[in-house]
């Protein structure tokens, strides 16, 4: 029996309800098993933190500088908008070692760039106890907030009346939606399909979809899509699950020429991102100086305090004045910008309280929760969604949560029932046909075919564009075929005396013992002999390029596992190689997720599996493994043990597909 759109929020509302346990209860069970030490190389602290000046920002917030002074290779997790605590260390008089507390009070990133950060603390929080402290440390903070902001977005949506009512009526069943008739328009740059997607999104009366897979130009179209729409609109709200998501469509939207204004701090942090963000620009008016004295008035009033009639006129007076000015500036700045952009959860901020909208356009929709996609929602009166939902899904913890259905987004939801207002953008302008080719095949029904200047693009002649390293025969494991690791990142072999290594893809060492540990449950599995050959494979296909030409041609590389514990010590291992020092700025390794959205020249996979059983664990995600494979534009190569992975179909057809290109059929 089909649910009633009110009965699936409900469940969307239990599930998130269980996904937020699950992740409290991880949470602390990681604070108290995980010492701080582990917490810094995950990303997830800074330690030591050297402590600047503090001040008041453009939202009369006190804000405080830090600085990392360590591991300042790591790469860390904080960005704008997450919760942060501060702890510290301190040496114990009369006693041995030192002693660890926690300062309970919650701040929130204001800003991240490089190795500094400013964090806004609470009111009443003492800033200058923070210089007491011999060492200081700051860590990421449970995030209540965020799940504050889900699950009042799915009550609003379960009572909800009016258009926000009828949106959700409409998505949750198989009611057609409604759309305006026109002729269509023709864009000259656009493909096909990519003005069929934008002139579909001007029709939509309700809801429409871009369906954008690897490589597709997405992005494009959708600031296609929103340029024309402003044609039509004063203004739009631009939404996405992450701060990078929102950051690229925004500096695509100025490039065009758009006014856009960006609730939240950018990812990628340099003047031209900047220059559009709320805050510079609040501070960029005119009337902010007479502001900030009438707030510094206000504090200096409040330190001297009196409680007489004269004191409080005075306050009123200053606070009316301060009440005025915030409000004509904000008038200016959300009058004048045509396009307001933020993530989902982002748009609850208190600056967009009373504002309405036509029109939400969300990027990435695929990659967000449903009750992510509530939360603007309830401001605008039409949806655009953009995103692949062949790619990644959005995280979720909770394998209950899971089950029942909680990472089925409402863009699956809406192409699973409503096909007609779906877009597939066909024309793919990044890989080679080759390494498309399986992606099209296997998600996409054959139907995504490549431009003719990439169809063929290639960096060596007579080169095959897709090849798998087999490890089967090298695998070396215990019964269980997973052995424990006692895992440190600082057990990389020292190849500084290998600069002159001129091994080739056909003559690899295979003698090593490949196997998989396990390396706890943050960072996954490690295989460190598989670490070893993808540097080995990577060294011999620069040698058949040649150095040169490498750097005057800025090749690029990705190396993509998808565990964190073979991705860091990858990293590790690469920063001891020599033969790789003039190449380093020219290669990334990241996980899966880290790579979404991004594209390489070469990219290499290292699969880590290898044990007897086949089991092969969250790599039975195929999204994931579909963004892995579609990243390379000219030259892929997967390491792994066969024997393991092929036992699942995905990777058996796989595998077959790449022994069909070596042997040319």
């Amino acid at each position: 029996m089909m649910q009633s759109p009110i009965q699936v929020l409900q469940n969307q509302r239990r599930l998130l309800e269980i996904e937020y346990k699950a992740d409290k209860a991880e949470y602390d069970r990681h604070v108290e098993s995980i010492g701080m030490r582990r917490r810094v190389k995950r990303g997830d602290a800074w330690f030591p933190v050297r402590v600047g000046r503090s001040y008041y920002n453009s939202l009369n917030q006190m804000v405080v500088e830090l600085y990392r002074e360590e591991d300042i290779e790591i790469e860390h997790n904080f960005e704008f908008g997450r919760p942060v605590n501060f702890f510290f260390m301190n040496d114990d008089a009369g006693t041995k070692g030192e002693t660890f507390g926690v300062i309970r009070s919650t701040a929130t990133v204001s800003y991240v760039d490089g190795n500094r950060m400013v964090v806004a603390v609470p009111d009443g929080f003492s800033v200058s106890d923070l210089q007491s402290y011999s060492k200081m440390g700051v860590q990421l903070a449970f995030d209540e907030t965020s799940y504050r902001t889900m699950f009042d977005a799915l009550d609003r949506a379960i009572r909800a009346k009016g258009r926000m009512g009828y949106l959700r009526d409409l998505f949750g069943s198989r009611q057609k939606a409604e759309t305006f008739t026109f002729q269509p328009m023709h864009f000259q740059y656009l493909n096909a399909t990519q003005e069929k997607a934008v002139n579909e999104v001007l029709r939509a009366k309700d809801v429409a979809i871009v369906h954008g897979p690897p490589g597709t130009g997405k992005t494009t179209t959708l600031v296609e899509a929103i340029y024309e729409t402003l044609r039509r609109e004063s203004q739009v709200l631009v939404c996405a699950q992450s701060n990078m998501a929102v950051d690229w469509i925004s500096e695509k939207l100025v490039d065009r020429g758009v006014n856009v204004l960006r609730i939240g701090n950018p990812t990628k942090v340099n003047d031209k991102m900047l220059s559009f963000t709320y805050e510079r620009r609040f501070e960029a008016h005119p009337d902010y100086p007479h502001l900030w004295a009438l707030r510094k008035a206000i504090r200096d009033l409040r330190a001297r305090r009196r409680g007489d009639d004269r004191y409080h006129q005075k306050m009123e007076h200053l606070k009316g004045r301060v009440t005025e000015l915030e409000i004509r500036i904000n008038g200016e700045l959300f009058g004048e910008a045509r396009v307001i952009a933020s993530t989902l959860v982002g748009s609850a901020n208190r600056l967009l309280d009373g504002m309405k909208f036509s029109t939400l356009f969300i990027d990435e929709a695929a990659q967000a929760l449903e009750a992510a996609c509530w939360i603007p929602m309830r401001r605008v009166s039409r949806v655009i969604l953009a995103g692949d939902h062949c790619q990644l899904p959005p995280t979720v913890k909770s394998m209950e949560a899971v089950r029942g259905g909680l990472g089925r987004t409402l863009m699956e939801r809406i192409v699973e029932q409503k096909p007609e207002v779906v877009t597939l953008l066909k024309m793919q302008y990044r890989m080679h046909e080759d390494i498309m080719r399986f992606s099209s095949d296997w998600f996409y029904g054959g139907m995504v075919e490549s431009a003719p200047d990439v169809k063929f693009r290639g960096i060596l002649d007579y080169d095959i564009p897709m090849e798998w390293v087999d490890l089967s025969s090298s695998v070396q494991s215990e019964e269980s075929g997973v052995q424990r690791s006692d895992y440190r990142q600082d057990e990389v072999p020292d190849h500084s005396n290998k600069a002159n290594h001129t091994s080739s893809l056909l003559t690899l060492n295979s003698s090593l013992p490949f196997r998989e540990e396990f390396v706890g449950e943050t960072f996954g599995r490690i295989n460190k002999a598989e670490a070893e050959l993808t540097l080995q494979c990577l060294e011999a296909y620069f040698t058949r390029i040649g150095r040169q030409r490498i750097l005057d041609e800025r090749i690029d590389v990705g190396i993509i596992s998808p565990y964190r514990a073979q991705v860091q010590y990858l990293r590790r291992m690469l920063a001891k190689r020599e033969f790789f020092k003039p190449f380093r700025r020219r290669i990334s390794v990241n996980t899966v997720d880290g790579f979404q959205g991004q594209e390489r020249d070469v990219i290499l996979i290292s699969l880590v599996r290898a044990n007897d059983s086949g089991d092969i664990g969250f790599l039975r995600d195929l999204r994931r493994m579909n963004v892995a494979i579609t990243r390379a534009r000219m030259k892929l190569i997967i390491l792994g043990d066969v024997s393991t992975m092929t036992r699942h179909p995905f990777y058996r057809k796989l595998y077959g597909y790449v022994c069909g290109l070596k042997n040319g059929v």
